[in-house]
């Protein structure tokens, strides 16, 4: 069955609740998209309820301030969360401990309050990775000698952010999630909690639910760019989906020229499939 082209609006009375994603739906990684965030806007002005969820290995707090200066306004969210959130759980359960760090600097405030020491790899108790270490240029191959040592020390690699890759302007960067497969296709072990996996989705129904939000799933729409990350985790939390087309796949479906078929038949590669689809978020 094919999806259906589906803007906001008309899908008000159909969902109740969104989870909806940042990077490629709301933001292309340099500036955010007005018309999505007026259609999140006129979301919750009708009653419904917006949660994002997002795979940044960013902790929630840190995302909303970075978000807020953007000039994303209240409006728009009632909550989110965040890879990093669905991550932190097995990072304290490692603690104390001593990690070995894949990531930029401008990700270490997910280690905050965390008894962790950073150290090299022969040293190491496991690997903590939120990304290359050089955001625009880092590729999963630059660290084939580190992870080849973890593979052979036995090593998990705790990946706070399960993108593979992701969008940033009009060019796509590699995330923690090409790092972590990479290591798994070693034969190494690779822990994630972000999108597909369960965690992230619990964690967006509580904090909904700490606001007095009844979440029924049937009543939830997931929003999302990422074939193995929003649609596969929207079919794995029981939830419908729109897969917006003209993000991380833009390139390769020509978002603005919109086809229903070459999208679905796009989805169908990776092994999954969509209820609706749109080339942008909009009302």
């Amino acid at each position: 069955m094919l999806p259906e082209l589906a803007t906001l609006g008309p899908l008000r009375d159909r969902y109740d609740t969104l989870y909806c994603d940042v990077w490629g739906v709301i933001r292309d990684g340099t500036d955010l998209l007005p018309d999505a965030v007026d259609a999140l806007i006129r979301f919750r002005e009708s009653g419904g309820r917006v949660c994002l969820v997002s795979n940044s290995p960013r902790r929630s707090s840190s995302l909303a301030h970075f978000l807020t200066d953007m000039g994303l306004p209240d409006a728009a969210t009632d909550a989110m969360v965040t890879s990093g959130d669905a991550i932190h759980a097995q990072l304290v359960r490692r603690t104390p401990g001593r990690a070995f760090n894949i990531g930029p600097e401008r990700d270490s405030s997910l280690y905050s309050g965390l008894d962790l020491e950073f150290t090299d790899i022969e040293q190491a108790d496991f690997i903590s990775c939120t990304g290359p270490d050089d955001y625009f240029n880092g590729k999963p191959e630059d660290y084939d000698a580190v992870l080849r040592r973890a593979l052979e020390r036995g090593l998990d690699l705790v990946c706070a952010n399960p993108d593979i890759v992701v969008q940033s302007g009009n060019r796509l960067v590699f995330c923690a999630g090409a790092i972590a497969r990479y290591y798994r296709e070693m034969g190494g072990t690779s822990i994630v909690a972000g999108k597909p996996h369960r965690p992230i989705y619990r964690l967006a129904r509580r904090a909904l639910e700490r606001q007095g939000v009844e979440v029924h799933l049937d009543r939830v729409l997931a929003i999302g760019d990422g074939p193995e990350t929003d649609v596969d985790g929207a079919t794995r939390a029981g939830v419908d989906c729109l897969f917006i087309a003209d993000g991380i796949l833009g390139e390769t479906l020509d978002g603005g020229r919109l086809d229903i078929e070459t999208a679905a038949a796009a989805l169908k590669d990776y092994g999954v499939a969509a209820r609706y689809v749109a080339a942008q978020l909009t009302w």
